[in-house]
């Protein structure tokens, strides 16, 4: 079985195109979809493996890779003598007397893609593996039990099939490719003990050969070809590489998996020979074909996340081509194009009028297990809610990124950063952004405790100022601080502060090094309040709110949350300077910043917001702030005037200052710029501007318009605690208040969490007179204070059923 086309893989084996579970999808033009559980052979859920045993190690025989080689494509002539994918095989005999096959583990790793196979069947369950890490630090294995696929007296063949991916494909808007190296390299072991208590070992070494598979290209922007009429050609010894062991690494967060199938909403014609598929949902992954066709005949596949007039809109994508080739084999062909990934609701099929067969999109992320979950009566409220859990699929391939479609698809450290509180509510995050933060520490270190703007660090000599060299930003450099803050308060790990402590300090001691005269952070770039609505599409940076500001704000934040951590971890003379540090900035921030009348400098919705949240008022200070952002608010027919700095904590100052009305007007408006206008146009994921697309149809004329970016989502934390009422009051949910304050309109809401002490749910509705009810379940242990405006309003139940005729997936 090639991996290129027909490779849908099961750690039992067997060829998937026989296997129920993975039958013929729905027919075209038959909307449906299908969990990825369905999809997949069964499994450990990766959840269990990682909420009761967060902070374990891998098993020993995860590291037995170190004595592996890895392995590359020769050159001669300093060419690769592989075209596109090298396959790379080994045929092993496993002796019969030592008994049966008791345990088989492969362990696998790769700097660029890998696909492991034991005779022809894929093994696992992930794609993209092993993900992308920082490289020159940390490299992860991967390991995969095959016991059932091992047979004691047979003869076997390993395969690895390796993809460019992150380490040498492209990467950035600028047109870097092969940052990390020139050429993939994979390596494996494989460990078998029998019957008797023998072992048999099996590592990547130079008795390999290498063959051409069918993947003729592979690019993560651009797209991949596959040729599914050429063989392997002739085989070549490898070249091999000792591995630095130092780098390898467990894989701690979860695998990237396909998730689900989505099956066609529409289908039309598009020119003599081509067709335009509506997966009726911006998605992330990649399409799957089952066709037969002509021997030799070419299908092309694009992709877009919307349509400009009936046409696919690539200008968005910049320069990824994102665009799938298949060269058919004449035969019933199933086609997966697994080592890329796009960002799409449509794929413009060229060359469909010579086949038969069906297509479906494949959504692919990383396995992360859902937790929260919010429902209302209002469709758009409930539709934007949608939309924050797609785009956070989309964009949790591996590693937090700001988009999944265009030639960035970097992990920005800002979206994470505001957006972190949101997605820990949403899904199991934990082992995931606890990886991810190995590699932030990994970069930081490297830089001498500068936090960079995107983890993996490819930006790391690039400046908005040419010759300037890169200095800490707010908020983007804070997500040192703030993510794994906001880790410990939704799961109540003390192990990710543990890990962080001094990555979160030494953010916190370069950007007070920088401290200007004044006792404030000031005259460094900054991103400032990014994409703030009035600034001109070609122009990101031109926000009404003073960049200085709103750094100083962010700063105070980290410093406050640096002492509490100190606190949490018991080291009392530390939070207690860090305390100090706190109360001077505080007092700074007022004497440079604000007015007599209360008035922040640069008088912007996103200084008030932040300034607010954050912490650095007085709360006399920040009454007076939260009154004047709700006149600016009002004053804008509450819409939204912030952008990525501001707009998340916008209904969040509102609220504490005093101002619900104006945050639930503000939620709940149509009009554009607001959370809502884009779902008023058909919206199914969150933009990355606020017009991202315009009214007549057309796609915004800035440079950077993606339809599925997670950060002004952030908002949707907001609406599990306001609206849906579920307060957390403890970290890890320890307790919780019950404390729902809709607007008026709402007539119901449903919120849960899956806490780690158990299910946490409140349904709340109005009665005939239109007063509040509701009705709670809770673990024993957790307690539970009710405010009290909800005072005999509120039953506890055993399990909340009141909104089960309600849908509650959002």
């Amino acid at each position: 079985m090639d991996h290129a086309h027909h490779h849908e893989r099961g750690a039992a084996g067997g060829d998937p195109s026989r296997r129920g579970a993975l039958r013929a999808g729905l027919r075209l033009g038959h909307p449906g979809r299908r969990r990825h559980d369905q999809l997949m052979t069964p499994r450990r859920r990766w959840r269990t493996r990682t909420r009761r045993r967060r902070g374990d190690h891998a098993p020993p025989e995860a590291m037995m890779i170190e004595h592996a080689l890895m392995l590359r494509a020769p050159r001669s002539d300093d060419r690769v003598v592989i075209d596109g994918a090298p396959r790379f095989t080994r045929i092993i005999e496993i002796p019969a007397r030592h008994g049966p096959v008791v345990t088989a583990r492969l362990a696998v790793t790769a700097e660029g893609l890998v696909e492991p196979a034991i005779d022809g069947v894929g093994v696992g369950c992930d794609v993209l593996s092993p993900g992308w890490t920082s490289y020159p630090w940390r490299l992860r294995v991967a390991t995969h039990d095959v016991t059932a696929m091992i047979v004691a007296g047979a003869r076997h063949e390993l395969q690895l099939t390796a993809g460019r991916g992150w380490y040498c494909g492209r990467l950035g808007w600028w047109g870097a490719e092969r940052l990390y190296g020139d050429e993939p390299g994979v390596a494996a072991a494989l460990e078998i003990t029998f019957a008797d208590g023998s072992t048999l070992g099996v590592v990547t070494d130079a008795t390999w050969d290498v063959t051409a598979s069918a993947v003729v290209r592979d690019d993560l922007y651009d797209g991949q070809t596959i040729d599914l009429t050429r063989d392997g050609g002739p085989s070549h010894p490898p070249d091999t590489e000792r591995i630095d062991a130092t780098r390898l690494v467990p894989r701690l967060g979860p695998p990237i998996v396909r998730h689900e199938l989505i099956s066609p909403a529409e289908m039309s014609t598009d020119g003599p020979d081509a067709a335009i598929v509506d997966f009726g949902q911006n998605l992330v992954g990649w399409t799957r074909l089952r066709v037969q066709g002509p021997r030799g005949h070419v299908l092309r596949i694009r992709h877009a996340e919307v349509l400009e007039h009936g046409t696919l809109a690539t200008r968005p994508l910049r320069s990824a081509r994102a665009e799938d080739i298949v060269t058919l084999s004449g035969g019933e062909d199933v086609i997966e194009p697994t080592f890329t990934f796009h960002g799409f609701r449509y794929a413009r099929i060229e060359g469909w009028d010579a086949v038969e067969g069906s297509v479906e999109a494949v959504v692919v992320g990383s396995d992360l297990e859902r937790t929260g979950r919010f429902s209302c009566g209002d469709a758009l409220l409930d539709r934007f809610h949608q939309n924050v859990v797609w785009s956070l699929r989309g964009n949790t391939v591996g590693l937090p990124t700001d988009c999944p479609q265009r030639d960035e698809r970097l992990g920005w450290t800002g979206d994470i950063a505001v957006f972190a509180p949101t997605a820990c509510f949403l899904f199991d995050m934990s082992a995931f952004l606890r990886d991810w933060l190995a590699d932030l520490r990994a970069e930081q270190r490297a830089a001498q405790g500068r936090v960079p703007y995107v983890v993996p660090d490819v930006l790391r000599s690039w400046t908005v100022d040419p010759g300037a060299e890169p200095e800490s930003a707010a908020i983007w450099s804070d997500a040192a601080v703030w993510v794994p803050w906001a880790i410990w308060e939704a799961y109540g790990d003390v192990a990710v502060l543990e890990e962080s402590y001094e990555s979160m300090s030494a953010h916190v001691e370069r950007v007070c090094g920088r401290l200007s005269a004044r006792g404030v952070w000031e005259g460094d770039f900054q991103f400032g309040d990014w994409l703030d609505p009035t600034a001109p599409p070609d122009d990101p940076f031109a926000a009404v709110a003073d960049r200085d500001v709103i750094a100083t704000a962010a700063l105070y934040r980290s410093i406050a949350i640096v002492a509490q951590t100190a606190r949490v971890l018991g080291r009392a003379e530390d939070a207690r300077d860090a305390e100090l540090r706190a109360d001077r900035l505080r007092r700074d921030f007022a004497r440079v910043y604000a007015t007599a009348n209360g008035r922040l400098h640069s008088d912007a919705p996103a200084v008030y917001a932040l300034a607010i949240v954050s912490g650095v008022l007085t709360a006399d200070a920040a009454r007076a702030a939260g009154r004047r952002l709700a006149e600016l608010v009002r004053a804008a027919g509450h819409r939204v005037n912030a952008g990525f700095a501001g707009a998340p904590y916008l209904c969040d100052a509102l609220t504490r200052t005093g101002h619900l009305d104006d945050a639930h007007a503000l939620m709940l408006n149509v009009n554009p710029p607001s959370w809502l206008a884009p779902v008023a146009q058909g919206a199914t994921t969150i933009w990355e501007r606020w017009d991202s697309l315009l009214p007549d149809g057309s796609v915004n004329p800035g440079e950077m318009t993606s339809f599925n970016h997670y950060a002004l989502g952030a908002v949707a934390d907001w609406m599990h605690r306001v609206i849906g009422g579920l307060v957390p009051a403890a970290p890890g949910w320890a307790r919780v208040r019950i404390d729902p304050r809709p607007p008026l309109g709402l007539p119901w809401a449903s919120t849960s969490i899956d806490s780690p002490h158990g299910r946490i749910a409140l349904s709340w509705w109005r009665d005939g007179e239109g007063a509040l009810r509701a009705e709670y379940e809770a673990p024993n242990g957790v307690e539970v204070d009710i405010a009290p405006a909800m005072a005999g309003r509120v039953k506890r139940v055993d399990v909340v059923t009141r909104a089960a005729p309600h849908r509650v997936d959002g």
